[in-house]
């Protein structure tokens, strides 16, 4: 019985943790760091400001938090990569999840934006730090992958630039995106040929056979 009420109790924390990491995305984004206030997450929450305060701590603990869940979202597809995965699919599947999580949380994609041009002023440390040795990981694997014949010799810090900044266009510039395509939004057809383009462009460019096989949009 213990255990069940473990469960149980962890289980509403989660969920109430949740809740208010899905409220302060929209105000963060909304706002921004400084116009945002825990009283205005509390209220999109539907929560006191106490349980804010309880479950998160301060308002640059919860923005933190929120950016490094962005990222973790989007390089999840990176981690179990090993010399031996096949880069057609690993790149596939980078672009689609990048793709389909900006556009099904925007309000946090935005939010990372925001916070690098503004000079990453909560986030250098990580930038430099975990972030940094994270991409160095995962480009040996990646020059491991020329090595062995399965793409083109290139830099593979720049492919990961390049991977993120082509798919985050499509949230950051979604506006300009739908004006142009004449489109109120982006429906699950549009998200695939854009997922479709990239792959041809960017994995023909890595000197990698494209797949005819058909790709999940879902991570």
């Amino acid at each position: 019985m213990t255990a069940e009420i473990a469960n149980q109790e962890n289980a509403g924390r989660a969920h109430i943790e949740h809740t208010i990491l899905r409220a302060a995305e929209k105000v963060f984004a909304q706002y921004g760091y400084r116009g945002a206030s825990l009283q205005a997450i509390a209220d999109q929450a539907g929560l006191p400001k106490a349980n804010i305060l309880y479950y998160m701590g301060s308002k640059q603990t919860l923005y933190v938090r929120l950016l490094n869940r962005m990222m973790s979202r989007w390089n999840a597809v990176l981690e179990d990569i090993t010399p031996e995965s096949d880069p057609g699919r690993v790149l596939s599947d980078f672009i689609r999840t990048k793709m389909v999580l900006g556009q099904r949380y925007p309000e946090g994609s935005k939010l990372f934006a925001a916070e690098i041009l503004a000079g990453a002023p909560f986030l250098s440390d990580y930038l430099a730090g975990e972030l940094r040795e994270w991409v160095a990981s995962r480009a040996a694997i990646i020059l491991e992958w020329s090595r062995q014949g399965k793409m083109d010799e290139v830099d593979p810090r720049l492919l990961i630039f390049l991977i993120w900044s082509a798919t985050q266009h499509y949230t950051e510039y979604s506006a300009q995106v739908t004006g142009i395509l004449g489109k109120e939004m982006l429906d699950n057809d549009d998200v695939d040929a854009i997922c479709r383009f990239l792959e041809h462009v960017i994995l023909k460019g890595c000197g990698i056979q494209l797949s005819s096989e058909s790709r999940p949009l879902s991570p």
